[in-house]
């Protein structure tokens, strides 16, 4: 890819430090983007030499990167075999969507004070136009833009009501869930009915400081992610079954 030219590793002192931190994370969010998008399958190998040769630079920023990612539960590594992603299960995927649920509810249910107390309008400015661009994306069926934008939405979204710690974990698990969903969702002909668009409703609710009718439409999404969970397992099962 271009942009990551050598020289990266050039250069003494804290300058070639920042230089080479820099890098790595532009790797490893650009890693994260080919298994978001499903260009990096679940389950594929692939070495630290593989990746430094792809995309032009030395190895270590690139080993770098997969480590983060490893940590972030995306890759696997082999200290002999290199890396590959990590192929996450059924049950791995409901168990993603009840975390986020019992956090999400435990961050609305924290004080009466701060339930009912409606947001900054402002504050809100960004989120909305996040919750607009993905309820479009959902609602047409492009799932890379929708990607981004519930990606982006829900991370802004928490920063409002949750601290960083949180917010960082959550992100985590929605990556995840997206990482597992994606081939499935691609393979799906049926793939626009099962992208929620929910988005906007939230950020109505949360502007007239109804928690709880956000907190009704949160947990529809998640019901929404386990019904979609409990279709791919009869699935499975009728194909294991004609085998």
């Amino acid at each position: 890819m271009p942009g990551y030219g050598s020289g990266s590793g050039s250069g003494g002192g804290s300058s070639g430090a920042v230089t080479r931190n820099t890098l790595r994370r532009q790797i490893a969010d650009a890693l994260r983007d080919e298994v978001l998008a499903g260009r990096m399958q679940p389950g594929q190998e692939f070495t630290v030499k593989e990746i430094a040769d792809q995309y032009g630079v030395s190895a270590t920023p690139v080993r770098e990167a997969l480590v983060d990612l490893s940590a972030q539960g995306l890759l696997d590594s082999d200290q002999h075999r290199g890396f590959k992603v990590h192929q996450f299960s059924v049950d791995d995927y409901r168990s993603m969507v009840d975390t986020r649920s019992l956090v999400v509810d435990a961050l609305f249910g924290r004080s009466e004070e701060r339930r009912h107390a409606p947001l900054d309008p402002q504050a809100l400015v960004s989120v909305r136009r996040r919750a607009e661009e993905a309820a479009r994306a959902a609602r047409t069926g492009d799932l890379d833009i929708l990607i981004g934008y519930d990606l982006r939405f829900w991370r802004e979204l928490g920063a409002l009501v949750a601290n960083r710690y949180i917010c960082d974990f959550l992100h985590r698990l929605r990556v995840q869930a997206w990482v597992f969903a994606v081939p499935f969702l691609r393979a799906d002909p049926e793939m626009a009915d099962w992208l929620w668009g929910g988005h906007q409703d939230i950020v109505d609710a949360m502007t007239k400081g109804d928690a709880d009718g956000a907190r009704a439409t949160i947990r529809a999404y998640n019901d929404h992610a386990l019904v979609w969970a409990d279709r791919l397992e009869r699935r499975a099962q009728r194909g294991r079954q004609e085998r």
